[in-house]
């Protein structure tokens, strides 16, 4: 059974940086994508960015690119989101989630969610 469990959220003021972390355990995930999605009160959940756990490769949604990076440590099973020049508009819960990398838009692993929010 896979378990993800999320950490690092927080308040933070405008212009400020987080990082969050995703512990992943379960089973090997050396063909799995591992994700970052947020959503805010009163908006649909939106894609943040992923990361390759064996290649390492990475996609960033336009809102976050220069601003977040994504990064994993395959020796703790666990990917990390560096949050930089943070703004009001970043808050959301974010949630990190695990797919296969034969499945393309189906998350069947997600986390609790933790709070980032962004102070003006």
């Amino acid at each position: 059974q896979v378990q993800l469990v999320e950490s690092g959220g927080g308040l933070v003021q405008a212009g400020g940086s987080l990082r969050l972390s995703c512990a992943a355990s379960g089973r090997t995930f050396n063909n799995y994508v591992t994700g970052w999605f947020r959503q805010a009160p009163g908006k649909e959940r939106e894609f943040v960015a992923d990361i390759h756990w064996s290649r390492g490769s990475t996609n960033y949604a336009d809102s976050v690119k220069g601003r977040f990076t994504i990064s994993r440590d395959n020796a703790k099973n666990t990917v990390y989101l560096q949050m930089n020049g943070l703004t009001p508009e970043d808050t959301a819960v974010y949630y990190c989630a695990v797919k296969s990398d034969y499945v393309k838009n189906v998350w069947p692993y997600w986390g609790q969610g933790t709070q980032v929010t962004v102070s003006s």
